[in-house]
């Protein structure tokens, strides 16, 4: 896809424009706010700059390639032909810059994996995944928190959320949202059959703006004794908060030692999961970018499935297969399918665009 010269102009513009104004900047939330914009519109300014640079460079070298010095010509053919090779590349490159953008990409993000079907080894089967996304958080250099566990009595959880922030953390994990299904031989199976379980995994973003009003009189707070794993202090007061919000009937529970930081953490949680129906109802009505999208955003959509047996990763989505099962489960080998999810996303929206152009 070309990028219009007048659209490059804008973003350079736009960018001087930011590097004007944060250099007379007093007011420190301003200067915040400019330098966020400033370091995300950079990289875009620099290649179109470069961008520019490439076109205006090729038009020169045309017009050698006409003069009258036949060695000057030869040279300049020479050069024409490298660099009109490298473009498309350069042009790629600067389209997928000027895609437009989730706005919460850049967000924090809260995680629930939910045991489904398959009784113990679903829940054991949650545990696996709440391992590969903590280590993949790690490796990102993202910090991981746990807000609220309940765990299954074989091991792993029945339910489990956790708090991760970072650089970009929806943005990379905003497609592992979906039905996740395990094919193996439990370890409780006596019998040595292969069983296929399944575990409902949500990201939900949590933007520093969220713009979601918690009027907490549609919210009822219970207070419960926390339980689970935690010694005997869980089990002496009544630590845990349950949070129900009354006019969409969404639930939620935050079981640490502290009961007051249990209930700031479940107001988090609840408005995260408030944006996040928000976010899901608005992608609802935009049906017509649906071609430009990785599934449906439906949590109830089966979008992968681990088979033990044969050691093999595949997302239904994308048609990706790849036999490196134990890689991706430890979390080490799981950047390898989110970032063909992010390029397929990508490509489809180029894709989109140029049908609509």
């Amino acid at each position: 896809m070309h990028a219009p010269e007048a659209r490059l102009a804008q973003v350079i513009d736009r960018f001087d424009q930011v590097e004007a104004r944060l250099g007379a900047a007093a007011d420190p939330d301003e200067i915040v706010k400019l330098s966020k914009e400033h370091a995300e519109l950079k990289p875009v300014a620099e290649k179109a700059n470069a961008l520019k640079a490439a076109r205006a460079e090729l038009a020169d070298l045309a017009e050698m390639m006409e003069g009258g010095d036949a060695e000057m010509a030869d040279m300049a053919r020479e050069e024409y032909y490298a660099l009109k090779e490298r473009l498309p590349d350069l042009e790629h490159a600067m389209s997928l810059m000027l895609l437009p953008k989730d706005k919460d990409d850049s967000a924090n993000a809260m995680i629930e994996i939910r045991a489904g079907t398959g009784g113990d080894e679903a829940a054991i089967f949650a545990g696996n995944l709440y391992g590969m996304y903590q280590r993949y958080a790690q490796l990102q250099g993202w910090t991981w928190e746990l807000v609220s566990a309940s765990e299954g009595e074989h091991g792993g959880y029945k339910e489990v959320v956790a708090a991760i922030s970072g650089n970009g953390v929806f943005g990379r994990l905003k497609f592992e949202s979906g039905v996740h299904r395990v094919q193996r031989v439990p370890a409780t199976e006596s019998q040595g059959r292969i069983h296929t379980s399944a575990a409902t995994v949500a990201i939900m973003a949590q933007p520093e703006d969220i713009d979601i009003e918690l009027n907490m009189s549609e919210v009822r707070v219970d207070t419960m004794r926390a339980s689970g794993a935690g010694g005997q202090h869980v089990n002496k007061t009544d630590s845990a908060v349950r949070m129900t919000h009354i006019p969409t009937g969404l639930v939620v529970v935050c079981q640490e030692k502290s009961q007051h930081q249990n209930r700031a953490r479940a107001q988090e949680l609840l408005k995260a999961k408030l944006y996040d129906m928000q976010r899901e109802a608005a992608a609802a009505e935009r049906a017509a970018e649906r071609k430009g999208q990785i599934g449906s955003g439906d949590r109830s959509e089966r979008i992968r499935t681990y088979n033990y047996p044969q050691g093999r990763v595949s997302d239904h989505r994308i048609n990706l297969t790849l036999y490196k099962l134990d890689d991706i489960v430890a979390g080490d080998g799981l950047d390898e399918v989110v970032t063909a999810l992010i390029s397929e996303d990508q490509a489809a929206r180029l894709a989109a665009l140029e049908d609509n152009a």
